[in-house]
Protein backbone atom coordinates (compact mmCIF):
# COMPACT_ATOMS: atom_id res chain seq x y z
CA UNK A 1 0.00 0.00 0.00
CA UNK A 2 1.47 3.46 -1.29
CA UNK A 3 0.77 6.47 0.85
CA UNK A 4 -0.52 8.23 -1.98
CA UNK A 5 -3.24 5.34 -2.99
CA UNK A 6 -6.76 7.24 -2.44
CA UNK A 7 -7.95 8.56 -5.78
CA UNK A 8 -8.48 11.92 -6.57
CA UNK A 9 -12.49 11.52 -7.05
CA UNK A 10 -12.50 9.36 -3.66
CA UNK A 11 -10.52 12.74 -1.95
CA UNK A 12 -12.94 15.35 -3.61
CA UNK A 13 -16.12 13.57 -2.04
CA UNK A 14 -14.27 13.39 1.48
CA UNK A 15 -13.35 16.95 0.95
CA UNK A 16 -17.16 17.89 0.20
CA UNK A 17 -18.20 16.34 3.25
CA UNK A 18 -16.10 18.20 4.90
CA UNK A 19 -16.89 21.28 3.39
CA UNK A 20 -20.34 20.91 3.89
CA UNK A 21 -19.84 19.93 7.73
CA UNK A 22 -18.21 23.00 8.06
CA UNK A 23 -20.54 25.42 6.00
CA UNK A 24 -23.01 25.13 9.08
CA UNK A 25 -21.13 24.71 12.11
CA UNK A 26 -17.76 27.08 10.83
CA UNK A 27 -20.07 30.16 12.46
CA UNK A 28 -19.19 28.98 16.06
CA UNK A 29 -15.49 28.51 14.90
CA UNK A 30 -15.52 31.98 13.90
CA UNK A 31 -16.82 33.77 16.55
CA UNK A 32 -14.79 35.98 18.36
CA UNK A 33 -14.06 35.44 21.94
CA UNK A 34 -13.23 39.57 22.59
CA UNK A 35 -16.91 39.81 21.64
CA UNK A 36 -18.32 37.21 23.59
CA UNK A 37 -20.15 39.34 25.82
CA UNK A 38 -20.72 42.71 23.57
CA UNK A 39 -21.96 40.49 20.65
CA UNK A 40 -24.03 38.44 22.94
CA UNK A 41 -22.33 35.72 21.33
CA UNK A 42 -24.07 32.87 23.16
CA UNK A 43 -27.52 33.54 22.47
CA UNK A 44 -26.89 34.07 18.61
CA UNK A 45 -25.57 30.80 18.31
CA UNK A 46 -27.19 28.82 21.22
CA UNK A 47 -30.50 27.31 22.29
CA UNK A 48 -29.12 25.11 24.93
CA UNK A 49 -27.50 26.13 28.92
CA UNK A 50 -23.79 25.87 29.26
CA UNK A 51 -24.39 23.21 31.99
CA UNK A 52 -26.34 20.83 28.85
CA UNK A 53 -23.22 21.45 26.54
CA UNK A 54 -20.60 20.67 28.80
CA UNK A 55 -22.42 17.20 29.52
CA UNK A 56 -22.39 16.40 26.42
CA UNK A 57 -19.10 16.96 25.63
CA UNK A 58 -17.94 14.67 28.77
CA UNK A 59 -20.21 12.12 27.76
CA UNK A 60 -19.40 11.79 24.19
CA UNK A 61 -16.00 11.70 23.78
CA UNK A 62 -15.44 8.21 23.97
CA UNK A 63 -18.98 7.40 22.01
CA UNK A 64 -19.55 7.59 17.99
CA UNK A 65 -22.79 6.49 16.53
CA UNK A 66 -24.78 7.34 13.61
CA UNK A 67 -25.90 11.01 12.90
CA UNK A 68 -29.31 10.97 13.47
CA UNK A 69 -31.10 14.82 12.67
CA UNK A 70 -33.91 15.45 14.05
CA UNK A 71 -36.39 16.97 12.46
CA UNK A 72 -35.80 20.40 10.66
CA UNK A 73 -32.15 20.46 11.60
CA UNK A 74 -28.53 19.90 10.11
CA UNK A 75 -25.90 18.73 12.16
CA UNK A 76 -27.75 19.77 15.39
CA UNK A 77 -28.14 23.04 13.72
CA UNK A 78 -32.01 24.73 13.34
CA UNK A 79 -32.60 25.09 9.48
CA UNK A 80 -34.89 28.29 10.59
CA UNK A 81 -32.93 29.84 13.44
CA UNK A 82 -29.65 28.39 12.72
CA UNK A 83 -29.02 28.04 16.31
CA UNK A 84 -27.65 25.07 17.86
CA UNK A 85 -30.33 23.01 19.41
CA UNK A 86 -29.26 19.47 19.38
CA UNK A 87 -25.60 19.35 20.64
CA UNK A 88 -24.85 15.43 20.35
CA UNK A 89 -25.74 15.70 17.18
CA UNK A 90 -23.03 18.21 16.75
CA UNK A 91 -20.26 16.24 18.44
CA UNK A 92 -21.00 13.13 16.38
CA UNK A 93 -20.85 14.92 12.90
CA UNK A 94 -17.62 16.27 14.12
CA UNK A 95 -16.18 13.28 14.95
CA UNK A 96 -17.35 11.98 11.86
CA UNK A 97 -15.69 14.89 9.62
CA UNK A 98 -12.14 15.05 10.85
CA UNK A 99 -9.46 12.78 9.13
CA UNK A 100 -10.08 9.50 11.35
CA UNK A 101 -13.80 9.60 11.17
CA UNK A 102 -13.34 10.90 6.94
CA UNK A 103 -11.15 7.38 6.58
CA UNK A 104 -8.21 9.30 4.80
CA UNK A 105 -5.46 9.17 7.68
CA UNK A 106 -2.86 6.73 8.41
CA UNK A 107 -1.26 5.62 11.92
CA UNK A 108 1.88 6.18 11.91
CA UNK A 109 3.06 2.70 13.09
CA UNK A 110 0.85 1.58 9.70
CA UNK A 111 2.86 4.33 7.91
CA UNK A 112 6.06 2.79 9.12
CA UNK A 113 5.23 -0.66 8.98
CA UNK A 114 4.39 0.04 4.66
CA UNK A 115 8.07 1.88 4.98
CA UNK A 116 9.42 -0.76 6.04
CA UNK A 117 8.11 -3.61 3.56
CA UNK A 118 8.67 -1.62 0.44
CA UNK A 119 12.53 -0.70 1.74
CA UNK A 120 12.80 -4.91 2.71
CA UNK A 121 14.67 -3.44 6.17
CA UNK A 122 13.01 -4.45 9.37
CA UNK A 123 14.31 -0.68 10.73
CA UNK A 124 13.19 -1.48 14.51
CA UNK A 125 15.53 -4.52 15.11
CA UNK A 126 17.71 -1.88 17.00
CA UNK A 127 17.53 -1.94 21.02
CA UNK A 128 17.05 1.14 22.64
CA UNK A 129 20.26 0.57 24.88
CA UNK A 130 22.17 -0.01 22.09
CA UNK A 131 21.31 3.88 20.49
CA UNK A 132 21.54 6.82 22.01
CA UNK A 133 18.12 8.78 22.28
CA UNK A 134 17.69 12.16 21.46
CA UNK A 135 15.93 12.81 24.80
CA UNK A 136 18.89 12.97 26.01
CA UNK A 137 19.58 16.44 24.16
CA UNK A 138 15.87 17.93 24.14
CA UNK A 139 13.00 17.86 26.69
CA UNK A 140 10.80 15.00 26.21
CA UNK A 141 8.24 16.17 23.46
CA UNK A 142 10.51 17.77 21.32
CA UNK A 143 12.95 14.31 21.50
CA UNK A 144 9.31 12.25 20.67
CA UNK A 145 8.57 14.37 18.47
CA UNK A 146 11.84 14.51 16.49
CA UNK A 147 12.64 11.19 17.07
CA UNK A 148 9.25 9.71 15.34
CA UNK A 149 9.96 12.28 12.21
CA UNK A 150 13.63 11.11 11.61
CA UNK A 151 12.18 7.43 11.35
CA UNK A 152 9.46 8.42 8.59
CA UNK A 153 12.27 10.55 6.87
CA UNK A 154 14.94 8.01 6.89
CA UNK A 155 12.63 5.58 5.80
CA UNK A 156 11.43 7.69 2.55
CA UNK A 157 15.23 8.51 2.32
CA UNK A 158 16.33 4.63 1.70
CA UNK A 159 12.97 4.10 -0.18
CA UNK A 160 13.96 6.80 -2.82
CA UNK A 161 17.67 5.83 -2.44
CA UNK A 162 19.10 9.26 -1.63
CA UNK A 163 21.36 10.76 1.08
CA UNK A 164 20.71 14.13 1.28
CA UNK A 165 17.55 15.70 2.98
CA UNK A 166 16.48 19.40 3.17
CA UNK A 167 14.53 20.41 6.11
CA UNK A 168 12.68 23.60 5.67
CA UNK A 169 12.26 25.76 8.70
CA UNK A 170 15.15 24.55 10.53
CA UNK A 171 15.19 26.76 13.42
CA UNK A 172 17.50 25.23 16.16
CA UNK A 173 18.32 22.53 14.16
CA UNK A 174 16.87 19.61 15.98
CA UNK A 175 15.87 17.30 13.62
CA UNK A 176 18.77 18.38 11.18
CA UNK A 177 21.23 16.86 13.92
CA UNK A 178 19.59 13.99 15.08
CA UNK A 179 18.97 12.87 11.14
CA UNK A 180 22.64 13.23 10.28
CA UNK A 181 23.94 11.80 13.14
CA UNK A 182 21.64 8.29 13.95
CA UNK A 183 20.89 8.01 10.32
CA UNK A 184 24.43 9.21 8.44
CA UNK A 185 22.03 11.58 6.48
CA UNK A 186 23.30 14.62 4.58
CA UNK A 187 21.51 17.28 5.57
CA UNK A 188 20.73 21.33 4.89
CA UNK A 189 18.79 23.24 7.24
CA UNK A 190 17.53 26.21 6.13
CA UNK A 191 15.91 29.05 8.28
CA UNK A 192 15.32 32.45 7.42
CA UNK A 193 16.43 33.51 10.99
CA UNK A 194 20.11 33.96 11.32
CA UNK A 195 19.98 33.38 14.90
CA UNK A 196 18.84 30.15 14.18
CA UNK A 197 21.36 29.07 12.10
CA UNK A 198 24.52 30.52 14.58
CA UNK A 199 22.69 28.27 17.29
CA UNK A 200 22.68 25.43 14.96
CA UNK A 201 25.70 25.71 13.83
CA UNK A 202 27.14 25.78 17.42
CA UNK A 203 25.17 22.87 18.68
CA UNK A 204 26.04 21.17 15.82
CA UNK A 205 29.54 21.80 16.76
CA UNK A 206 29.62 20.69 20.49
CA UNK A 207 27.72 17.69 19.28
CA UNK A 208 29.83 16.16 16.83
CA UNK A 209 31.95 14.28 18.42
CA UNK A 210 29.48 12.27 19.78
CA UNK A 211 28.27 11.48 16.85
CA UNK A 212 29.05 7.78 16.94
CA UNK A 213 26.97 6.98 19.82
CA UNK A 214 24.16 8.23 17.71
CA UNK A 215 24.62 6.19 14.80
CA UNK A 216 22.33 3.33 13.79
CA UNK A 217 23.74 -0.32 13.06
CA UNK A 218 22.43 -1.18 9.57
CA UNK A 219 23.68 -4.18 8.78
CA UNK A 220 21.61 -4.79 5.65
CA UNK A 221 23.20 -1.02 4.37
CA UNK A 222 26.73 -2.64 4.91
CA UNK A 223 25.73 -5.71 3.24
CA UNK A 224 24.52 -4.09 0.47
CA UNK A 225 25.95 -0.47 -0.23
CA UNK A 226 24.63 1.70 -2.90
CA UNK A 227 24.92 1.62 -6.37
CA UNK A 228 26.95 4.20 -8.43
CA UNK A 229 25.56 7.49 -8.43
CA UNK A 230 24.03 6.94 -11.52
CA UNK A 231 22.66 3.58 -10.25
CA UNK A 232 21.30 4.80 -7.50
CA UNK A 233 19.15 7.56 -8.91
CA UNK A 234 17.60 5.00 -11.52
CA UNK A 235 16.40 2.83 -8.61
CA UNK A 236 14.69 6.35 -6.83
CA UNK A 237 12.89 6.81 -10.26
CA UNK A 238 12.09 2.95 -10.50
CA UNK A 239 10.54 3.39 -6.91
CA UNK A 240 8.00 5.90 -7.93
CA UNK A 241 4.56 4.88 -8.29
CA UNK A 242 3.37 2.89 -12.05
CA UNK A 243 2.23 6.24 -13.26
CA UNK A 244 5.93 7.65 -12.71
CA UNK A 245 5.32 10.54 -10.19
CA UNK A 246 6.78 11.58 -6.71
CA UNK A 247 5.83 10.05 -3.65
CA UNK A 248 4.64 12.56 -0.77
CA UNK A 249 3.17 12.59 2.75
CA UNK A 250 1.22 15.43 4.76
CA UNK A 251 1.17 14.33 8.19
CA UNK A 252 -1.37 15.46 10.23
CA UNK A 253 0.34 17.50 13.79
CA UNK A 254 0.77 14.83 16.50
CA UNK A 255 0.94 15.62 20.36
CA UNK A 256 3.98 13.28 21.30
CA UNK A 257 5.22 12.24 24.76
CA UNK A 258 8.55 10.92 25.21
CA UNK A 259 10.01 8.70 28.09
CA UNK A 260 12.99 9.89 29.46
CA UNK A 261 16.09 7.26 30.19
CA UNK A 262 19.19 8.83 31.60
CA UNK A 263 22.64 7.17 30.63
CA UNK A 264 26.18 7.44 31.14
CA UNK A 265 26.73 8.96 27.85
CA UNK A 266 24.56 11.75 28.92
CA UNK A 267 26.63 12.40 31.62
CA UNK A 268 29.35 12.45 30.19
CA UNK A 269 28.61 15.09 27.14
CA UNK A 270 27.35 17.45 30.05
CA UNK A 271 30.64 16.96 31.84
CA UNK A 272 32.32 17.93 29.04
CA UNK A 273 30.38 21.08 27.94
CA UNK A 274 29.99 22.58 31.43
CA UNK A 275 34.42 22.42 31.15
CA UNK A 276 34.46 23.87 28.12
CA UNK A 277 31.44 26.45 28.12
CA UNK A 278 32.37 27.46 31.68
CA UNK A 279 33.32 30.61 31.07
CA UNK A 280 30.03 31.09 29.06
CA UNK A 281 26.72 32.71 30.75
CA UNK A 282 23.33 31.68 28.55
CA UNK A 283 20.60 33.52 29.78
CA UNK A 284 17.29 31.49 28.89
CA UNK A 285 13.88 32.83 29.04
CA UNK A 286 12.14 31.25 31.86
CA UNK A 287 8.90 30.84 29.95
CA UNK A 288 10.97 28.88 27.21
CA UNK A 289 10.17 25.29 27.25
CA UNK A 290 13.19 24.01 26.25
CA UNK A 291 15.26 25.76 29.47
CA UNK A 292 14.70 23.00 31.62
CA UNK A 293 16.95 20.56 29.77
CA UNK A 294 20.33 21.06 31.19
CA UNK A 295 21.87 19.76 28.21
CA UNK A 296 20.38 22.48 26.10
CA UNK A 297 21.24 25.37 28.70
CA UNK A 298 25.06 23.80 28.13
CA UNK A 299 24.96 24.63 24.75
CA UNK A 300 24.55 28.42 24.69
CA UNK A 301 26.30 30.50 22.01
CA UNK A 302 29.48 32.04 22.20
CA UNK A 303 28.91 34.77 19.82
CA UNK A 304 25.85 35.93 18.83
CA UNK A 305 25.85 38.05 15.30
CA UNK A 306 24.03 41.11 16.11
CA UNK A 307 21.34 40.83 13.20
CA UNK A 308 18.90 43.69 12.72
CA UNK A 309 14.72 42.88 12.27
CA UNK A 310 15.01 40.99 8.60
CA UNK A 311 12.68 42.89 6.25
CA UNK A 312 10.01 40.98 4.34
CA UNK A 313 11.56 40.47 0.12
CA UNK A 314 7.42 42.23 -0.20
CA UNK A 315 8.34 45.38 1.23
CA UNK A 316 12.06 45.84 -0.69
CA UNK A 317 11.95 47.59 -3.86
CA UNK A 318 13.81 45.59 -6.83
CA UNK A 319 17.25 47.01 -6.39
CA UNK A 320 17.21 46.16 -2.33
CA UNK A 321 15.93 42.53 -3.42
CA UNK A 322 18.86 42.06 -5.93
CA UNK A 323 20.98 43.69 -3.44
CA UNK A 324 19.97 41.42 -0.54
CA UNK A 325 20.39 38.27 -2.79
CA UNK A 326 23.54 38.81 -3.90
CA UNK A 327 24.94 39.70 -0.50
CA UNK A 328 23.09 36.24 0.62
CA UNK A 329 24.95 34.21 -2.13
CA UNK A 330 28.66 35.88 -1.37
CA UNK A 331 28.00 34.51 2.35
CA UNK A 332 26.79 31.16 1.61
CA UNK A 333 29.84 31.22 -0.49
CA UNK A 334 31.98 31.84 2.36
CA UNK A 335 30.20 29.53 4.87
CA UNK A 336 30.76 26.76 2.20
CA UNK A 337 34.27 26.97 1.83
CA UNK A 338 34.60 27.22 5.66
CA UNK A 339 32.39 24.58 6.35
CA UNK A 340 33.82 21.99 3.92
CA UNK A 341 36.67 20.67 5.95
CA UNK A 342 34.82 20.10 9.29
CA UNK A 343 33.47 16.75 7.69
CA UNK A 344 29.62 17.66 9.58
CA UNK A 345 26.74 15.91 7.81
CA UNK A 346 24.52 18.80 9.11
CA UNK A 347 24.85 22.38 7.26
CA UNK A 348 22.80 25.25 9.11
CA UNK A 349 21.87 27.92 6.19
CA UNK A 350 19.78 31.46 6.65
CA UNK A 351 17.65 32.25 3.78
CA UNK A 352 14.05 32.72 2.79
CA UNK A 353 13.25 30.78 0.63
CA UNK A 354 9.92 30.07 -1.56
CA UNK A 355 8.39 27.71 -4.14
CA UNK A 356 10.60 30.08 -6.80
CA UNK A 357 13.81 29.40 -4.52
CA UNK A 358 16.80 27.90 -7.05
CA UNK A 359 18.04 25.37 -4.53
CA UNK A 360 21.51 24.86 -6.29
CA UNK A 361 22.01 28.04 -5.77
CA UNK A 362 22.20 27.79 -2.39
CA UNK A 363 23.02 24.24 -2.01
CA UNK A 364 25.85 23.89 -4.26
CA UNK A 365 26.64 19.91 -3.61
CA UNK A 366 22.68 19.01 -4.16
CA UNK A 367 21.63 15.90 -5.26
CA UNK A 368 18.60 14.14 -5.56
CA UNK A 369 17.22 14.95 -1.65
CA UNK A 370 14.25 14.39 0.70
CA UNK A 371 12.23 17.76 1.47
CA UNK A 372 11.09 18.00 5.21
CA UNK A 373 9.10 20.06 7.39
CA UNK A 374 8.49 19.95 11.13
CA UNK A 375 6.14 23.04 12.76
CA UNK A 376 6.41 24.64 9.37
CA UNK A 377 4.43 28.17 10.63
CA UNK A 378 1.66 28.75 8.68
CA UNK A 379 2.35 29.73 4.57
CA UNK A 380 5.73 28.16 5.01
CA UNK A 381 4.02 24.54 4.60
CA UNK A 382 1.78 25.46 1.65
CA UNK A 383 5.00 26.78 0.51
CA UNK A 384 7.04 23.54 0.95
CA UNK A 385 4.78 21.54 -0.84
CA UNK A 386 4.78 23.95 -4.22
CA UNK A 387 8.82 24.04 -3.78
CA UNK A 388 8.26 20.05 -3.77
CA UNK A 389 6.41 20.36 -6.93
CA UNK A 390 8.60 22.51 -8.59
CA UNK A 391 11.86 21.03 -7.91
CA UNK A 392 12.40 17.69 -10.08
CA UNK A 393 15.27 17.03 -7.55
CA UNK A 394 13.00 16.55 -4.70
CA UNK A 395 12.39 13.07 -4.22
CA UNK A 396 9.61 12.75 -1.31
CA UNK A 397 8.13 15.37 0.95
CA UNK A 398 6.94 14.60 3.99
CA UNK A 399 5.40 17.98 5.63
CA UNK A 400 4.18 18.96 9.49
CA UNK A 401 2.50 22.36 9.52
CA UNK A 402 1.30 24.59 12.38
CA UNK A 403 -0.15 27.96 13.41
CA UNK A 404 -2.68 28.17 11.26
CA UNK A 405 -3.91 31.48 12.43
CA UNK A 406 -0.51 32.50 10.42
CA UNK A 407 -2.11 30.95 7.19
CA UNK A 408 -3.20 33.94 4.14
CA UNK A 409 -6.05 32.97 2.64
CA UNK A 410 -6.87 33.68 -1.31
CA UNK A 411 -11.14 34.30 -0.40
CA UNK A 412 -10.19 36.62 3.07
CA UNK A 413 -11.46 40.00 1.82
CA UNK A 414 -8.35 41.56 3.26
CA UNK A 415 -6.17 39.41 1.99
CA UNK A 416 -4.04 39.61 4.63
CA UNK A 417 -0.31 37.94 4.14
CA UNK A 418 -0.68 37.21 1.03
CA UNK A 419 2.59 37.59 -0.51
CA UNK A 420 2.85 38.88 -4.61
CA UNK A 421 -0.78 37.04 -4.60
CA UNK A 422 -0.01 34.24 -3.70
CA UNK A 423 -1.71 32.65 -0.51
CA UNK A 424 -1.40 29.49 1.76
CA UNK A 425 -5.49 28.46 0.97
CA UNK A 426 -6.63 26.92 -0.40
CA UNK A 427 -3.93 25.46 -2.40
CA UNK A 428 -6.09 22.68 -4.85
CA UNK A 429 -7.59 24.25 -7.80
CA UNK A 430 -10.88 22.11 -6.64
CA UNK A 431 -11.38 24.64 -3.59
CA UNK A 432 -9.95 27.41 -5.16
CA UNK A 433 -12.73 26.85 -7.76
CA UNK A 434 -15.51 26.93 -4.74
CA UNK A 435 -13.84 30.04 -3.26
CA UNK A 436 -13.34 28.22 -0.06
CA UNK A 437 -12.97 30.08 3.14
CA UNK A 438 -12.21 29.53 6.67
CA UNK A 439 -11.76 32.62 8.78
CA UNK A 440 -8.70 33.71 10.49
CA UNK A 441 -10.33 32.72 13.97
CA UNK A 442 -11.74 29.57 12.93
CA UNK A 443 -8.21 28.92 12.19
CA UNK A 444 -6.87 30.06 15.06
CA UNK A 445 -9.06 27.43 17.08
CA UNK A 446 -7.31 24.62 14.38
CA UNK A 447 -4.44 24.85 16.55
CA UNK A 448 -6.05 23.71 19.84
CA UNK A 449 -5.84 19.81 20.61
CA UNK A 450 -8.98 18.77 22.00
CA UNK A 451 -7.15 15.90 24.33
CA UNK A 452 -4.79 18.63 25.53
CA UNK A 453 -7.75 21.16 26.50
CA UNK A 454 -9.96 18.24 28.13
CA UNK A 455 -7.17 17.10 29.94
CA UNK A 456 -6.73 20.99 31.40
CA UNK A 457 -4.21 22.77 29.37
CA UNK A 458 -4.55 25.13 25.83
CA UNK A 459 -7.28 27.02 27.07
CA UNK A 460 -6.33 29.97 29.48
CA UNK A 461 -9.91 31.00 30.53
CA UNK A 462 -9.64 33.61 32.78
CA UNK A 463 -7.58 35.59 30.86
CA UNK A 464 -10.06 35.04 27.92
CA UNK A 465 -12.72 35.82 30.21
CA UNK A 466 -10.89 39.39 31.84
CA UNK A 467 -10.59 40.34 27.87
CA UNK A 468 -14.19 40.17 26.94
CA UNK A 469 -15.15 42.06 29.87
CA UNK A 470 -12.50 44.43 29.40
CA UNK A 471 -14.17 44.61 25.89
CA UNK A 472 -17.38 45.47 27.71
CA UNK A 473 -15.86 48.30 29.20
CA UNK A 474 -14.58 50.02 26.37
CA UNK A 475 -17.96 50.00 24.90
CA UNK A 476 -19.66 51.57 27.67
CA UNK A 477 -16.77 54.34 28.77
CA UNK A 478 -14.58 54.90 25.91
CA UNK A 479 -15.24 55.39 21.96
CA UNK A 480 -12.03 53.13 21.29
CA UNK A 481 -12.62 49.79 21.55
CA UNK A 482 -12.77 48.95 18.24
CA UNK A 483 -9.03 50.40 18.47
CA UNK A 484 -6.41 48.40 16.10
CA UNK A 485 -4.22 48.81 19.03
CA UNK A 486 -4.00 45.23 21.14
CA UNK A 487 -3.65 44.84 24.54
CA UNK A 488 -0.91 42.15 24.87
CA UNK A 489 -0.22 39.89 27.39
CA UNK A 490 -1.38 41.92 30.23
CA UNK A 491 -2.80 39.35 32.07
CA UNK A 492 0.04 37.73 33.42
CA UNK A 493 1.28 40.85 35.35
CA UNK A 494 -1.62 41.63 36.49
CA UNK A 495 -2.71 40.93 40.44
CA UNK A 496 -6.72 41.19 39.87
CA UNK A 497 -8.98 42.22 37.88
CA UNK A 498 -8.68 45.98 38.75
CA UNK A 499 -5.39 45.96 37.68
CA UNK A 500 -5.51 43.55 34.87
CA UNK A 501 -8.06 46.63 33.05
CA UNK A 502 -6.10 49.88 34.60
CA UNK A 503 -3.06 48.25 32.98
CA UNK A 504 -4.75 47.66 29.90
CA UNK A 505 -6.31 50.69 29.53
CA UNK A 506 -2.83 52.64 29.85
CA UNK A 507 -1.65 50.23 27.29
CA UNK A 508 -4.22 51.26 25.13
CA UNK A 509 -3.10 55.16 25.87
CA UNK A 510 -6.90 55.89 27.83
CA UNK A 511 -7.31 57.38 31.00
CA UNK A 512 -8.03 54.95 33.72
CA UNK A 513 -8.64 57.54 36.15
CA UNK A 514 -12.17 58.06 34.97
CA UNK A 515 -13.32 54.29 36.80
CA UNK A 516 -13.00 53.73 40.09
CA UNK A 517 -11.69 50.54 41.44
CA UNK A 518 -15.12 49.52 42.46
CA UNK A 519 -16.80 50.54 38.69
CA UNK A 520 -14.19 48.01 37.09
CA UNK A 521 -15.47 45.49 40.09
CA UNK A 522 -19.14 45.75 39.17
CA UNK A 523 -18.18 45.06 35.70
CA UNK A 524 -16.96 41.27 36.85
CA UNK A 525 -19.28 40.19 39.68
CA UNK A 526 -22.11 41.52 36.80
CA UNK A 527 -20.03 38.96 34.32
CA UNK A 528 -18.44 36.13 36.26
CA UNK A 529 -21.82 33.95 36.44
CA UNK A 530 -21.90 33.58 32.68
CA UNK A 531 -17.84 32.63 32.67
CA UNK A 532 -19.45 29.14 31.96
CA UNK A 533 -20.99 29.69 29.06
CA UNK A 534 -17.47 30.97 27.48
CA UNK A 535 -16.22 28.10 28.87
CA UNK A 536 -18.98 25.84 27.17
CA UNK A 537 -18.75 27.88 24.03
CA UNK A 538 -15.00 27.43 23.87
CA UNK A 539 -15.39 23.82 24.45
CA UNK A 540 -18.02 23.56 21.29
CA UNK A 541 -14.61 25.47 19.01
CA UNK A 542 -12.04 23.01 20.51
CA UNK A 543 -14.30 19.82 19.22
CA UNK A 544 -15.00 21.64 15.72
CA UNK A 545 -10.79 22.13 15.62
CA UNK A 546 -9.83 18.75 14.00
CA UNK A 547 -12.48 19.27 10.94
CA UNK A 548 -10.93 22.77 10.24
CA UNK A 549 -7.51 21.07 10.61
CA UNK A 550 -8.79 18.24 8.23
CA UNK A 551 -9.85 20.40 5.51
CA UNK A 552 -6.65 22.76 5.59
CA UNK A 553 -4.64 19.32 5.03
CA UNK A 554 -7.13 17.66 2.62
CA UNK A 555 -6.75 20.64 0.54
CA UNK A 556 -2.93 20.32 0.61
CA UNK A 557 -2.85 16.33 -0.19
CA UNK A 558 -5.70 17.55 -3.22
CA UNK A 559 -3.40 19.74 -4.23
CA UNK A 560 -0.16 16.99 -4.62
CA UNK A 561 -2.71 14.90 -6.55
CA UNK A 562 -3.81 17.42 -8.85
CA UNK A 563 -0.24 17.94 -10.13
CA UNK A 564 -0.05 13.87 -10.68
CA UNK A 565 -3.13 13.67 -12.63
CA UNK A 566 -1.60 17.05 -14.64
CA UNK A 567 1.20 15.27 -15.66
CA UNK A 568 -0.84 12.01 -16.59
Amino acid sequence: MAFNDIPIDTLKRKIDEATRFLSISLSISNAHTVDFYTRDVWSTFMCASPEEVLCAISSTQDRMGAIEEKENTTFGFCNASKKLVDISALLRAAKAHCLPGLGVCMQLEDLMQNLRLMTRDIIEGVSSDEVLGPDEFMNCKKAHEVQAMSEVVASLAKCCRVKQVIDVGSGKGYLCSYLSMRFNLQVFGIDSSSTNTHGAHERNRKLKKFSKAYQKPDRATKKQPLDSEDGSKQHSRNFENSDGHKNFITKEKESFGAQAETSALSRQVTNDLSTSDNAAVCSLDPNDSDSGSSFLSMLSLDVIEDVSPRVHPSQLSLEDREKRKRENLERKTREWRGNDSDGSLFSPLTSYITAETELKTLITELEDAVLVGLHTCGDLAPSTLQMFKAKQELRAVCSVGCCYHLLSEEFDQDRQGCVDGVCGFPMSQYLKAQACFCGRNARMSACLALERVSAGGGLPMESLFYRAVLHVILRDHYDSFKSEKRVGNVYSKASSFVDYVRRALRKLDLDDTTLSDGDIQSYHELYSPRMNEMVAFNMLKVTLAPCIEGLILLDRLCYLKEQVTNHL
